[in-house]
């Protein structure tokens, strides 16, 4: 089975928990997820099945989209709302105004620590783990692109907001940060991802509608249409000839598009064959090939 689909992700659930849940509703041993969500989280959490799972590569770098509520006040050892306080609750006396400001201080590129509870690894340890047991935990900071941090209500303890930001960013991170330098401490109390680049929210569809697909039946409708997929590449449909010389990974010959320099290659509307690269003048190598012999 060959396809991605777009999970509206519950509260609760790791993306490995949702990963397996797919394989066994599908059947698909092949599945595997782009760009990971706390279990927190809810909301968009695309996955790759099958032969599809090659597109992967395409989207390690993917800007991601949020909303979610910071609470001012109590700041947590994992930096959301499932961590231990990090010391007793202290009043809030912010105005709208300074919490707006505050956030606009980190938009822009920036040096992020991620959290101490995080997957990161310490000598080959994930640093949760370690924390876990109360050991130190030595993480270094990462460059990342906070490209849109906007507070959109606030009720004297809680700000909601919108983000965008690249990948690896922490959005426990910036609640973290943002307490801090405002002075009462905070924590990440509730988080939406909305978008992961071209996925949608408004496309997704949750386990159980999956789970409520008759047996035998097409998997189509759940499936994002492949035209979306990866749009930034131009589309073209292989001439018939072609498509033996796809499958084994030979270049073939393009003729609409000379200056692209990569395609997606598709046979009628909905089959992704190949993703290809432009060799010279209108010929194309497939960088990774979707059909099978």
């Amino acid at each position: 089975m060959d396809g991605l689909l777009i999970i509206d992700k519950h509260a609760g659930l790791t993306s490995h928990d949702v990963v397996a849940r797919v394989r066994r509703i599908t059947g698909e041993k092949s599945v595997g997820h782009l760009g990971t969500l706390d279990p927190m989280a809810t909301g968009v959490l695309p996955l790759v099945l099958g032969r599809f799972t090659r597109l992967a590569q395409f989207y390690n770098d993917a800007d991601k989209r949020y909303e979610g509520v910071i609470r001012f006040g109590l700041a947590t050892d994992t930096y959301d709302a499932e961590g231990e306080p990090a010391g007793a609750e202290r009043p809030v006396q912010l105005t709208e105004e300074q919490v707006r400001s505050g956030a606009a201080k980190f938009v822009g590129r920036l040096q992020q620590m991620p959290p101490p509870f995080s997957a990161k690894k310490v000598a080959g340890v994930p640093a949760y783990r370690l924390a876990r047991k109360g050991q130190p935990v030595e993480l270094q900071p990462n460059e990342v692109e906070v490209k849109e941090l906007e507070v959109t209500g606030w009720d004297g303890k809680c700000a909601r907001f919108t983000s965008w930001v690249s990948s690896g960013t922490y959005l426990r991170t910036l609640a973290h940060d943002l307490g801090r330098s405002l002075g009462p401490g905070a924590h990440l109390s509730d988080l939406k991802r909305t978008a992961v680049r071209e996925f949608r929210l408004e496309d997704a569809h949750t386990l159980e509608e999956l789970e409520s697909v008759p047996a035998g039946d097409s998997w189509d409708g759940m499936f994002l249409h492949p035209r979306l997929i990866l749009p930034e590449f131009p589309a073209v449909t292989a001439p018939p000839e072609a498509l033996a010389r796809l499958k084994h990974g030979a270049a073939v010959n393009l003729p609409e598009f000379s200056k692209a320099l990569t395609v997606r290659v598709f046979a009628g509307q909905r089959e992704l064959l190949a993703i290809a690269k432009r060799v010279a003048g209108t010929l194309f190598q497939p960088k990774i090939v979707l059909i099978g012999n």
